[in-house]
C-alpha cells in the first residue's frame, strides 16, 4: 500500500533491493536452515515422548472420566435446609396444578441453575412434600447424570414402579414394560442432573411415558438452558437463584459452630460472618466452608482462611470445585478457553459482551468460516456460557451494550484452572516473590493502580504477556508507556480505558501483534501517532468519549484488518481519506462529513462508504450538507445496519440529499436530526421493520408521511418540527381512492398497531390533533369499517405545545399507563384535576398522570 502511494520511493526500494539481493538471499538461506533445525529438534522430542509412552505403558484417558459424579437419591434432611421455602412452594404448586398439556402428554418442569446452587435439594424437598405424595399414585427418582443411558434410566424407573430390578436388557422390551406399568396412573418422575442436549435420546424414552393419567409430571434438574428447552419445559422453567447473605451465614454457622463452646462462638462469630460472605449465595460453598472451619480452633487459623482466595484452600478445592469441573469439561475445548480467559478480570468486574468477544478475537480463539464472521462465532460461545450459568447480573444499555458479571466462586474456579496464566493484581501486592514469579509466566493481566503509586516496572518481566488491562487515574502512566511498549511486544489486547493519558507514544508501532486497543473515556487524550497505522493486525480501535481527541491518524486506511472503529463522543471532526480500503470493517459508529476548511483535502467523503457493506449495528452520519456524492454511499446495500442516524446542517435545503441516503429496508432504528426539508423522504414508508423513529429539530418540516402504516413501530419521538396538524394523513387512515373493498366485506384498519411510546415536544405551531370522522364499527352503504388507532399505547409525553387544544378520542381510549403533560397551558386547563378541568374524567383512569405548567 505504501508503494502504491509513493511510486518514486518504491522504485528506489526496488533498486536497493536488487543491489543487496545476494546478501538478502544468503540471510534467507541461513534463516530457513535455523527453522529447519528447530523443527527437527521438536520432532525428535515428540518421538522420544512417544517411545517412553510405549515403554512405560501409559494410556490415554479423558479428564471427564476421572471426575466423580455423585449419585443422588430422593432422601433429604429437611431440618438442615434453610432458605428455599419460596422456591419449594413454587415447585409444589406447579406439580399439583391442572395439566396444561394434551391428555396423552406429560408436563415437564425444569429446575435450572449453577452447580452447587441447590437444584437437587429443592427437587428432594418437593418430592417428599406430603401434598405431593398424596397427589401422585407413583413417585420415581432417577439420577441421570452423564452419559444419558436410556436402558439404565428405563431399568431404574421399572425397579421403583415394580419393586424389583427387571432382567430385561433390550430397550424396546424395557420401554414397553414401563408403558404398561404407568398406564392410567398419575405419576411423578424426577430426572436429576440431566446433561444431554441430544433430542434423539430423549425422544426414545418420552413415548413410553405418555399413556399415564392426566396430571402426571416430570421434574428435571439441569445446569443447562438447552436441556430445559429440549425436554419441552417452556413456561415451566424455574431458574434457581442464589441465597441471601443472611441465609448463607446461617448455613455456615450451623456447620462451623457445631459442638463449640459459647466462648468460642463469641470469639469467632465476627470473623465467621466475613468468611461466610465469600459464599455469595451458594449453599454448597457455605457447607464446604463451614466444614473447613469445624476443626480450626484459633482465631489466627480463621483469619488465614479469610485472607486466602478460595482456590488456594485445599479442602475447598476438593469439595467445592468438582461440580464446576463437571460443567467446565462439558464445554467444547474452544469454549473452555473463552471461559478461562475471564479469569483475568477482577472480581465483580462489569464485563461488556461486545468487548469480551473482541478480546477473544484478539487471542485467536474465534475462527472465521465462509458462512460466519468471528463476531457471530463469539456470540454463540457467549450464549453457551450464559446457558451454563457461568455469567449473571445482566443489564442492557441501548442497542448493543450488554453488561454482566461472573459469580465470585465461578471466578475463583476460573483462577484455579488458570493458576498464574491469568492474573489480577493490585499495585500493593507487587512486592512479593510469588507475584514476581507469576509475572514471568503470566499471559493475561489486569492491574488496579491507585493515583498515589508510580507505575510498577516489574511488569516488564512479563515478556509473554498477551492481554493487559490497566485501571488507573495515575497521570504518570503516560510516561511509563514508551518503555512498556518496547518490552511487551507480544501484546494482542490492550485496555487503557478511563486513564489520564494525554497521548499515545510513537512506540505503539512496535506492538505488531496488537489486535484490540481500547482507549474509551480517556478524556485527556489529545493525539494518536501515525505509527499506530503500522499495526497491521489491529482489529478493533475504540476512542469513544475521548472528548479532547480531535483527529484520527491520516494513514488509517493502512489498517486493512480493522473490523471495529468506534469514535462516538470523541472530538474527532472528520474521517481521514482511505477509509474505503478497510473493506472488512464491521463497526463504524460515526462518519463525520468534513465541512471544508484546512482539513478538506485530508477528509473522506460519503463516496468512501460505497464498498463498506459489512458495516452493521449503528451508524451515525454527521454534518450532512452536499448531495453530490451521497447516492454513491449506497447505504441501501448495508444490510447489517440496525440503527441509522442522519444529522444535517441546519442551513441546507436537504430534500435531494435525504432521498439519496436511502437505508436498507430491514432498518430497526432511525433518527433524523436538523433536516431542512419540507417533507419526509419517499423511502420512509418502505421501512416495514422499523421499531423506533426519532424526528428532531427539523424546523422546516410541515408534511408528515402516513407513519401510522409502519407495522412494527413501537416508539415515536417528534421534537421541534414545523408541523401544524396531526391528522388522518399522519395516521395513515385517510380514504384511499384506489382501495377496492367488495360489498359486505369488513374493512379493518389499524394505525400504529404496535406503538407503545409516543413523545411529542416543542411542536409550537400544532393546534389540532384530529380524531377520525367515522366511529368504530360505523357502517356505510357497502362495508363496515373497524378502525383501531394506537391500540397498544402505554406512555404519552407532550412537552411545550402551547397551542394544542385537545387530545383525540383514540388516545384517551388507549391503554395508557403514563401520561405526562408539561408546558401546555390549554391542555392543563382542560384536563388538570386541580384546575377542575372539563375533561379530567376522561383521563382519570390512567395510573400515572403528571400535568405541569
Amino acid at each position: 500500500m505504501e508503494e502504491a502511494e509513493e511510486n518514486t520511493r518504491s522504485r528506489q526500494k526496488m533498486r536497493c533491493s536488487f543491489l543487496k539481493s545476494p546478501c538478502f538471499c544468503l540471510n534467507q538461506v541461513v534463516q530457513r536452515r535455523d527453522i529447519a533445525l528447530k523443527i527437527k529438534e521438536v520432532s525428535e522430542k515428540v518421538n522420544d515422548i512417544a517411545k517412553e509412552r510405549a515403554m512405560f505403558g501409559f494410556e490415554l484417558y479423558r479428564v471427564t472420566d476421572e471426575l466423580q459424579r455423585l449419585t443422588t437419591t430422593s432422601f433429604v434432611d429437611e431440618s438442615s435446609v434453610i432458605g428455599r421455602d419460596g422456591e419449594k412452594k413454587n415447585v409444589v404448586s406447579k406439580l399439583l396444578a391442572e395439566s396444561s398439556q394434551k391428555a396423552r402428554d406429560v408436563d415437564v418442569i425444569s429446575l435450572v441453575g449453577l452447580g452447587g446452587i441447590g437444584k437437587t435439594t429443592l427437587a428432594q424437598l418437593a418430592f417428599n412434600d406430603s401434598e405431593v405424595t398424596a397427589h401422585f399414585e407413583k413417585k420415581i427418582w432417577v439420577c441421570v447424570s452423564d452419559p444419558f443411558d436410556e436402558v439404565k434410566i428405563a431399568k431404574a424407573i421399572l425397579e421403583q414402579l415394580e419393586g424389583s430390578a427387571p432382567n430385561l436388557v433390550e430397550l424396546q422390551s424395557l420401554l414397553q414394560r414401563v408403558s404398561e406399568s404407568i398406564k392410567g396412573k398419575r405419576f411423578l418422575l424426577v430426572l436429576d442432573d440431566v446433561w444431554t442436549e441430544n433430542h434423539g435420546q430423549w425422544e426414545k424414552l418420552k413415548p413410553s411415558l405418555t399413556g399415564c393419567a392426566r396430571g402426571s409430571r416430570i421434574l428435571v434438574t439441569t445446569r443447562k438452558d438447552a436441556v430445559a428447552t429440549m425436554m419441552g419445559s417452556t413456561g415451566h422453567r424455574i431458574n434457581i437463584k442464589e441465597l441471601s447473605d443472611e441465609i448463607c451465614r446461617s448455613i455456615f454457622n450451623h456447620v462451623a459452630f457445631q459442638e463449640r463452646s459459647k466462648d468460642e462462638r463469641e470469639r469467632l462469630t465476627d470473623i465467621g460472618e466475613k468468611i461466610a460472605s465469600k459464599c455469595k449465595g451458594l449453599p454448597l460453598a457455605a457447607k464446604v466452608l463451614g466444614g473447613l472451619m469445624q476443626f480450626k480452633r484459633t482465631r489466627e487459623e480463621w483469619e488465614r482462611v479469610l485472607s486466602s482466595e478460595l482456590w488456594e484452600l485445599e479442602h475447598v478445592e476438593r469439595r467445592l470445585f468438582p461440580p464446576l469441573l463437571l460443567s467446565y469439561y462439558d464445554l467444547p475445548y474452544v469454549e473452555r478457553r473463552c471461559f478461562l480467559y475471564c479469569a483475568m478480570f477482577p472480581k465483580d468486574y462489569d464485563m461488556r459482551k461486545d468487548e469480551l468477544v473482541k478480546m477473544w478475537m484478539a487471542q485467536g480463539y474465534l475462527k472465521e468460516t465462509s458462512g460466519r464472521d468471528m463476531e457471530v462465532v463469539g456470540e454463540e460461545y457467549f450464549q453457551v456460557l450464559v446457558a451454563r450459568s457461568f455469567f449473571q447480573d445482566f443489564k442492557k444499555y441501548g442497542l448493543e451494550n450488554i453488561r454482566f458479571k461472573m459469580h465470585d466462586i465461578v471466578h475463583d474456579f476460573a483462577q484455579y484452572m488458570t493458576k498464574n496464566e491469568c492474573l489480577t493484581v493490585d499495585v500493593n501486592t507487587l512486592g512479593g516473590a510469588t507475584v514476581e514469579t507469576s509475572f514471568e509466566r503470566v499471559r493475561h493481566l489486569s492491574m488496579m493502580l491507585s493515583e498515589e503509586t508510580s507505575f510498577p516496572v516489574s511488569i516488564h518481566k512479563a515478556k509473554g504477556l498477551r492481554s493487559l488491562l490497566i485501571d488507573t487515574r495515575d497521570p504518570s502512566l503516560g510516561a511509563a508507556l514508551p518503555d512498556l511498549f518496547k518490552q511487551l511486544t507480544c501484546i494482542r489486547s490492550l485496555d487503557l480505558s478511563k486513564s489520564s493519558i494525554k497521548e499515545i507514544p510513537n512506540e505503539v508501532g512496535k506492538l505488531i501483534h496488537l489486535r484490540h486497543l481500547n482507549l474509551a473515556s480517556c478524556g485527556e487524550l489529545e493525539s494518536l501517532p501515525e505509527t499506530m497505522c503500522d499495526l497491521c493486525n489491529l482489529q478493533s480501535l475504540d476512542v469513544t468519549w475521548c472528548g479532547s481527541l480531535k483527529k484520527l491518524p491520516n494513514a488509517i486506511g493502512k489498517l486493512i484488518k480493522l473490523r471495529h472503529l468506534r469514535i462516538n463522543g470523541s472530538g474527532v471532526d472528520f474521517i481521514p481519506k482511505g477509509i474505503e480500503r478497510i473493506a472488512c470493517l464491521r463497526t463504524l459508529n460515526v462518519f463525520i462529513v468534513c465541512g471544508g476548511g484546512e482539513n478538506e483535502s485530508k477528509a473522506a467523503n460519503l463516496r468512501e462508504l460505497k464498498n463498506l457493506n459489512h458495516i452493521g449495528g449503528s451508524l451515525g452520519i454527521r454534518n450532512l450538507q452536499d448531495a453530490s456524492d451521497a447516492a454513491e454511499a449506497q447505504l441501501k446495500n448495508k444490510k447489517r445496519l440496525l440503527r441509522l442516524e442522519l444529522d444535517f446542517d441546519y442551513n441546507q435545503e436537504s430534500g435531494i440529499l435525504i432521498e439519496a441516503l436511502r437505508p436498507p429496508s430491514d432498518l430497526k432504528y432511525l433518527t433524523i436530526s436538523r433536516y431542512g426539508g419540507l417533507e419526509l423522504p419517499s423511502w420512509m414508508m418502505t421501512l416495514t421493520r422499523l421499531q423506533e423513529l426519532i424526528l428532531s429539530d427539523c424546523t422546516k418540516l410541515e408534511v408528515m408521511r402516513p407513519l401510522g402504516r409502519l407495522p412494527n413501530l413501537e416508539s415515536l419521538v417528534l421534537r421541534s418540527l414545523k408541523v401544524r396538524r396531526l391528522d388522518g394523513g399522519f395516521l395513515g387512515i385517510e380514504k384511499d381512492e384506489n382501495a377496492s373493498i367488495n360489498e359486505g366485506e369488513i374493512a379493518r384498519v389499524t394505525a400504529f398497531p404496535k406503538l407503545k411510546t409516543l413523545w411529542i415536544g416543542n411542536l409550537e405551531e400544532v393546534e389540532e390533533w384530529d380524531g377520525i370522522e367515522r366511529r368504530v364499527g360505523e357502517e356505510d352503504v357497502n362495508t363496515t369499517s373497524i378502525i383501531s388507532i394506537m391500540p397498544q399505547l402505554r406512555w404519552l409525553t407532550i412537552l411545550n405545545c402551547p397551542l394544542l387544544r385537545a387530545l383525540p378520542d383514540y388516545v384517551l381510549a388507549a391503554p395508557l399507563r403514563v401520561l405526562d403533560i408539561w408546558g401546555c397551558p390549554i391542555l392543563r386547563k382542560r384536563y388538570g384535576k386541580e384546575e377542575m378541568g372539563e375533561d379530567w374524567q376522561k383521563i382519570s383512569h390512567i395510573p400515572n398522570i403528571s400535568i405541569y405548567s
